[in-house]
This record gives structure tokens, sequence and C-alpha cells, in this order.
């Protein structure tokens, strides 16, 4: 019997990715879509249609390399659909949509205290209950005859397998509408008649279905490919964390680095979740079988393309920008916070260059060195002091890790060797014998003393 091969649908805000594993683990190939942003007719949404068209043209390519088994998507928790009658009731709302003001005072009364949802009140469309109380209101019989709600990866894989679903991780994103201490949708989600409306609940990994006689016909592939449930993207690449030794046991923080900088900490097994402040970037989510993870998240790539960066991950760069460093930090070359308005940890802070680098490195960076900045504080915030693992686009960005590691010496920081941490972390729901992944790699600390830099950028942070 010839290796049947397994699918990652990676749906992020930015891009879509596609990847193709091996049964033993190992990448085969890959393909990334940049997202369109869609004009609606009273919202902006997702480009729903260019990413199914790309799907069932990558599928297709990926057939032809080698027999598919298995799909199993994992995507932001922001995003939800509604479907009816075996298709979208109403356009996918793409969290970059700015309520009218009388909307949001609306579903402000509505909400329920921080304390229940571990939820706190987000900037944009990125609570996915405001989302649902807007699109009530523009499309109000969207929600009526026999409507389900699934969460953004579900709704992929009701699309591919026919079965709609959905599952905690995505449910317990930011979204106001889940109880983490209950492990059940929140008081408001039951009071709006939502609850009722959310498709079944099933594990991450479980097989809900086989792909339909539409998908065979689009890609070529067979029948019998297995559909997964999926996940939220942050919680995949937490999945994967956990597969390390260093991370496994006791208390240790991922920190997945994209459009969006998420530290998400995993608690020891008996640990109760800490308290977290409110209105700082910070929340709980929920792990895959249900239990609170204190997160701290900022559009930290958004902020660093704003700033100008670019490049910061690029290995022929990484010597010159570490050679720039010591410059930023002697000339105190600083950015203030925020710079994506309304989120983060400093969400009231309007941001910028509070000095103005000199030329493009320097740029660079002071931006990288920004970065970990955010991240200390954002730690700070959620009590991550132990283990902390870089992954995903700016983990292999040296200025970045290492100023990290020197701001934390208390912590051990790690990046990864791996070709895609989180498609390999929602692998490991696809394959019963994962292999071990490749060890982590130590950061070592930028031998900078960053103690007063940091001191004279919080003063500037709370000088406003």
């Amino acid at each position: 019997m010839s290796e049947r091969l397994s699918v990652v649908l990676d749906i992020g805000k930015t891009n879509a990715k596609l990847s193709l594993w091996s049964s033993q683990g190992r990448l085969v190939c890959s393909d990334t879509r940049a997202n369109a942003r869609r004009r609606g007719a009273h919202y902006p949404t997702l480009d729903v249609e260019g990413v199914e068209a790309w799907l069932a043209e990558t599928l297709g390519r990926f057939g032809e390399i080698g027999a598919v088994g298995a799909i199993i998507p994992v995507g932001h928790g922001a995003a939800a659909a509604i479907v009816r009658d075996g298709a979208l009731a109403a356009p996918v709302m793409d969290y970059e949509f700015d309520p009218p003001p009388a909307a949001r005072a609306e579903y402000g009364k509505e909400r329920d205290p921080f304390e229940q949802t571990g939820s706190p009140a987000m900037g944009m469309a990125l609570n996915l209950g405001l989302q649902l109380h807007c699109i009530e209101q523009l499309h109000p019989d969207a929600l009526r005859g026999g409507a389900q709600i699934l969460p953004w990866p579900q709704y992929w894989a009701w699309r591919l397998s026919g079965v709609a679903t959905s599952e905690v991780t995505s449910w317990g994103s930011h979204t106001d509408l889940w109880s983490p201490a209950r492990n059940a949708p929140s008081n408001m989600a039951v009071r709006r008649g939502w609850a009722r409306l959310f498709a079944p609940r099933r594990h991450a990994g479980e097989i809900i279905g086989r792909l339909t006689d539409e998908w065979v016909a689009r890609t070529g592939l067979k029948s019998d490919v297995a559909v997964h449930t999926g996940l939220h993207d942050s919680n995949a690449a937490l999945c994967w964390a956990r597969a390390h030794p260093e991370f496994a046991h006791g208390d240790a923080t991922l920190i997945s680095t994209g459009t969006w900088f998420v530290s998400m900490r995993s608690l020891a097994e008996a640990a109760q979740a800490p308290p977290i402040p409110e209105n700082r970037g910070c929340l709980l989510n929920v792990d895959v079988e249900g239990r609170p993870a204190p997160t701290m998240l900022f559009m930290g790539g958004r902020e660093l393309e704003l700033l100008g960066a670019s490049g910061l991950d690029a290995p022929d760069r990484q010597g010159a920008l570490l050679a720039a460093m010591e410059r930023v930090v002697e000339v105190q070359v600083m950015v203030r916070p925020t710079l994506a308005a309304g989120t983060g940890i400093f969400p009231d802070r309007a941001g910028g260059w509070a000095a103005q680098p000199e030329g493009p490195v320097q740029c660079d960076a002071a931006a990288a060195l920004y970065a970990a900045l955010m991240i200390d504080a954002g730690l700070d915030l959620i009590g991550g002091e132990g283990t902390a693992l870089l992954e995903g686009r700016y983990a292999q960005c040296q200025p970045f890790a290492r100023a990290l590691a020197a701001l934390r010496p208390q912590s051990r920081v790690y990046v990864s060797g791996a070709e895609s941490d989180l498609a390999a972390g929602a692998l490991r729901f696809v394959m019963a014998n994962a292999r071990a992944p490749a060890p982590l790699i130590p950061v070592a600390p930028l031998p900078l003393d960053l103690a007063a830099f940091r001191a004279a950028w919080r003063d500037l942070v709370a000088a406003g």
C-alpha cells in the first residue's frame, strides 16, 4: 500500500498556506497565497471565494505528488461563518471592520464581565460576539431558519466534508462567547440565542467526515480523504511546543510571531489561571482540552510594517542588524507604542519613533528591539517567567530573539529549527505516531546591558 500524505490548511489573516506532509512528518511541499480584503455591501469581508479557488487548485497539484489521506484546517480566532442550506447565510466579516459607535455601545451593554469570559473588549471587530451583533442587525435573516455558526477553521472543514462542527480553542479565543471556567458557552451567547446555533462541538483531531463528491471532482483526490475538525492557529503551535521536553513540564510560554505576536502561557497541570489585567491586550485562551491559557497579544507584524522594517528574518541580514543594535542602544533609538491603534498592551498610546533612526539598517534593528520590549512587558502581565519558545515568521530574527533573551535572564529562551511549527502542531492530531520534533535551539542573549534602555523605554511609555 502506498504512503498516504497529510495536508494542513492554515487560513491566517494575511496569508493562507497549504502544506503537504509525509507519513513520517516530513514537509514535502507547501504553497502560500496572500489574502485579499474584499469590500462588502455593509462591511469588509474575507476572501472566501479566492481562498477556495486556490485551495481546489493546490489540492489538485498535491494529489499529483502522492496519495492524500487526511486534511486538517487551522485558522485565526476572529472570524466565523454562518451557514444555512449548504451555503453562507451572510458574508464572512473581516475583523478589520470598525462598527458604528452606536452598535458598539449597544453590544457593550450585552457583554459578560471579563472575569467570566477572560475575553476583553478589543478594537475593530476582533470580538466575535460583536461581529454576530452587527451581522444580526445588517442581515436580520442570517441567523434564522436552521442557521449554524461555525468558527473559521471549522468552516473550511465543513466546506470540504459537508459536516458542520465547532471546536473549543476557536470559541475560547477573545470571542466573548465562551466561559473558560465552565468550559461552556458564555451567558451572553446563551441569552442572545447564539449558543443554540453553535455547530456541534468536536475535538480538534476528530475525523468528522470524508471529502465530498464536489471536492473529489474539483481536486482529483480520492473520496476516502479524511477531514479533521481543526483548531485555532495559536493553539496548534502550542500543541507543537508541548511535544518538546523543554516545554512539556512546568510553566512555559509559546510566543508566536506573525501579523499578531501571541504569547500563550502553558500552565503546569494543577496550576490555576492567574489574574490578568483586562485592558492590556491580555486574555484567557483555552487549549484543546478546554484548559485556560493566559495570553498576551499585540499586532506586532503589522506594527513592524508600519515602522518600515523589512527583511528582519533574512539570513544574510542578521550580521548587519546585530552590529547596528549596539548603536541603537547607545543613542537610545526608541519606538513609542502603539502603532496599530486600539490594540495591544498599551492600547491608548499613540505610537511612532521617539527618535529617528540613522538609515534603514538601524531602523530595522530598532524595530526588532521594540518588538522584544513589547513581548517582555507582556510576559510580565501574564506571569510568563519560565521557558519561552519563539516560533513563526520573526523567530529567526536574531536581534529580536537575542534581545528578548537579554531582557529576560530569568527565563530560558529557545527558537525552533522546525520547518513549520504551527502546521507541525496540527499534524500531531492527524498522525498517531508523529515523530519527535527537532531539538530546540537555545538563544544566546545579546552581549549588551539592556536594563537601562528598558527602564528608559518604560518611562517613555508611562509618560505617554
